[in-house]
């Protein structure tokens, strides 16, 4: 484990609300020199605390704002159908996250696209093209009642 401070968490909550600032921006946020904070990014980086940094999109604006919560059930779980699928559904663009989990069904996937027939679309096509899976059930999204992409610790 990475031994992080209290000045490494406010850095990282910073980051996480916005990452376009200037080091000298979050310097004097924190209340640090800019060597400092510099210094404190790397080596938050090098250690995998920071993994990457992105641009995140408003669904709405590129026609994507159908999400759908997916549970996919495969028709054994033997490690090659789970390995094939995930390898399969990593590739699906619309899917936008991928969850092995636990319970009735194996996965839950977020799909995001423009709309009910593009949804019936990719399910037809793409997704229940995969081998082996044994059953699906979809929960259409009436409302995001919370998004967030910070991890607080």
């Amino acid at each position: 484990m990475v031994k992080i401070d209290d000045k490494d968490r406010e850095l990282v909550a910073l980051l996480q609300s916005d990452s376009k600032w200037t080091t000298k921006e979050y310097a004097n946020r924190l209340g640090l020199s800019t060597t400092a904070v510099y210094e404190r990014i790397k080596r938050l980086e090098k250690t995998g605390v920071i993994t990457n940094y992105v641009a995140l999109v408003d669904r709405n604006k590129v026609n994507k704002a159908f999400m759908v919560l997916c549970h996919v059930k495969l028709i054994q779980h033997k490690k090659e159908y789970v390995l094939q699928f995930e390898r399969e559904v990593v590739r699906l663009e619309e899917v936008s996250e991928c969850y092995h989990i636990s319970g009735d069904y194996d996965y839950i996937l977020k799909v995001n696209v423009s709309d009910m027939d593009t949804y019936r679309e990719f399910m037809v096509t793409k997704l229940t093209a995969i081998k082996n899976i044994g059953s699906t059930q979809s929960s259409f999204v009436i409302n995001e009642v919370k998004y967030s992409t910070a991890v607080h610790f």
